[in-house]
């Protein structure tokens, strides 16, 4: 698959949409991100990579219901779409690949 290459952070932000299953609007995918790399995220950096990856494909969104806690506001909810699904898979296959044929003995003399 051609032009899937993605940077680490979008790699995790697109990884997070995928865990949280139809479930994921900034500040949980911004959470989930923290959660699995113990770095603190900016919320506008969470965004900007979203969008970034709605542009290119990999996601999709819509709007989900307004709520008295937000004000009335409704979240932008994103899911992947099946080139993303496609990607993620690949991804994991690339790294796969190449954890599989690391000599073993690189980690016996660290």
């Amino acid at each position: 698959m051609k032009g899937t290459f993605l940077g680490e952070f979008e790699e995790v932000v697109l990884l997070s949409t995928c865990v949280l299953d139809k479930n994921a609007y900034a500040n949980l995918v911004k959470e989930e991100v923290e959660k699995h790399t113990e770095r603190n995220i900016n919320l506008s950096a969470i965004h900007s990579s979203l969008y970034r990856l709605e542009k290119k494909g990999f996601l999709s969104s819509e709007l989900g219901e307004a709520s008295k806690k937000r004000g009335g506001k409704r979240k932008r909810l994103f899911k992947p779409t099946p080139y993303g699904l496609q990607a993620v898979q690949q991804i994991k296959e690339i790294r796969e690949s190449l954890w599989n044929n690391m000599p073993q003995t690189l980690f016996q003399n660290s």
